[in-house]
């Protein structure tokens, strides 16, 4: 009798322990619409992160040709893609079996053509014209140039994927880029504080 009363009890505590059906399920839907949840968050994150990697890459191709002009003494060139929202960093050089100069563009460990992933695209370009540039009827087609003495065009590059945004400036006098984040109209420029600024040489 004493056997039967324990079986009992431990059948008693072994239906306790269990999980009913709709506890099942409950659980499973906590768990999914957090995943949902979660999944969201990583995808807007994600976009961010490449428009953020697409502004990075243009201002240190920028820099990288600011220095280069300098170092080799001759005038490097962003070559601006918009159709295909990519770029590429060009520069002349003599050719001895033609005796002639011909553009070449710049493929090495720091500096290789960039092509934007995702939705990112250049949103507004804004080149300041000064007869240095590459003469193109396309108007998809244009150059930011840098020169030997460290100057460059004066250039506002803005690319973003429609909800987020990223503005570069280059200076005209000092040929230095620069990162900010937001749309150009929210970037405050001349006596004005410029909003977001990113240093990458601080970084």
């Amino acid at each position: 009798m004493e056997v039967q009363r324990q079986k009992l009890k431990l059948k008693v505590k072994a239906k306790r322990c269990g999980f009913t059906l709709a506890e099942m399920l409950a659980v499973v839907i906590i768990i999914s619409l957090l995943a949902g949840l979660g999944g969201g968050i990583y995808v807007g994150t994600y976009k961010k992160m490449l428009v953020e990697k697409a502004a990075r890459h243009f201002v240190l191709t920028a820099k990288y040709a600011r220095i280069m002009a300098i170092e080799k003494q001759r005038r490097y060139e962003i070559q601006l893609d918009v159709a295909n929202n990519a770029f590429y960093l060009a520069t002349t050089q003599w050719d001895e079996d033609t005796e002639q100069t011909e553009q070449i563009v710049v493929k090495d460990s720091y500096c290789k053509p960039v092509e934007f992933e995702g939705d990112v695209k250049f949103e507004d370009v804004q080149i300041t014209p000064t007869g240095l540039e590459t003469t193109t009827e396309d108007d998809e087609q244009q150059a930011i140039v840098f020169l030997p003495n460290g100057t460059a065009q004066s250039a506002v590059i803005q690319v973003g994927d429609g909800k987020t945004h990223y503005t570069i400036s280059i200076s005209t006098a000092t040929g230095k880029a620069k990162m900010y984040f937001g749309a150009v109209e929210d970037v405050k420029t001349g006596t004005g504080v410029r909003i977001g600024a990113i240093d990458l040489d601080a970084e």
